[in-house]
């Protein structure tokens, strides 16, 4: 079985990031081997002008939807991998950061501990210990995750934040 076409489909069949640890067990080889495949896939997907990616994330590696084509099919599937309550707790954070877990809790409930790890398993947001809670910020993927600019997020929240 070819390694690459294994990896290709392990990625593509896949909702979450998979960890290099378990693409090695995947195709029975060492974590220099299939980064070295990644690398290579990913120039090829480049070179060709395809409209996915192969992107790491701090949980491992994904196939997603290059930004600059979201655009365009975000009505398709509009972040299908984000659920509703952690888009409310994403935009939360956007507005209003640097903001403390604990006011996002007040906002939003007890759940935002889920939805918290689960963004920053996406490598959306960081946290920083602050006292007795931690102090939660975006990170430069977002960007790259909604293919926009910060301001241009914050803008377009706000804009719908208007409306209520």
């Amino acid at each position: 079985m070819d390694k690459r076409g294994l990896i290709e489909a392990a990625l593509f069949a896949s909702s979450t990031p998979i960890p290099i640890q378990t693409l090695c067990k995947i195709v029975d080889s060492n974590e220099e081997e299939v980064r070295r495949i990644i690398e290579e896939i990913r120039n090829e997907f480049e070179s060709l002008k395809r409209g996915i990616e192969i992107a790491e994330t701090p949980e491992g590696f994904e196939l997603r939807i290059k930004p600059q084509y979201r655009e365009r099919v975000k009505d398709l599937a509009p972040f299908a991998d984000l659920g509703e309550g952690c888009l409310r707790t994403l935009s939360i954070i956007i507005l209003k950061q640097p903001i403390t877990q604990a006011e996002i809790v007040k906002i939003q409930g007890n759940k935002v501990y889920d939805y918290i790890r689960e963004l920053e398993r996406k490598g959306l947001i960081k946290t920083k210990r602050s006292k007795r809670t931690k102090m939660v910020f975006t990170t430069e993927n977002l960007e790259k995750y909604f293919g926009l600019k910060l301001e241009d997020i914050r803008e377009r929240l706000k804009k719908v934040e208007e409306e209520f």
